[in-house]
């Protein structure tokens, strides 16, 4: 059985736990936003690259054989 000292110091420490869970979250979906806006302009540069790279290929009269796959962002996302 706790005493009542003790039960508050435990209260404290869960508060305390609790509340850098909470801002460790906050942080977390910060940098996940960062990283997801980075790969959208990644994928919208690959996009353009893309275009020029089929343009230099009809103007040579050759076929283009590269194939762009966009990266599926709902992959980020995992829960703990």
């Amino acid at each position: 059985m706790l005493t009542e000292q003790q039960k508050q110091k435990y209260e404290v420490t869960r508060q305390m736990a609790k509340e850098e869970l909470e801002a460790l979250d906050r942080e977390i979906s910060t940098e996940l936003a960062k990283v997801k806006d980075k790969l959208l302009e990644l994928q919208q540069a690959k996009r353009a690259v893309k275009q020029i790279y089929d343009g230099a290929c009809a103007r040579m009269g050759v076929k283009s054989n590269l194939e762009v796959t966009d990266l599926n962002l709902s992959d980020l996302v995992k829960q703990a």
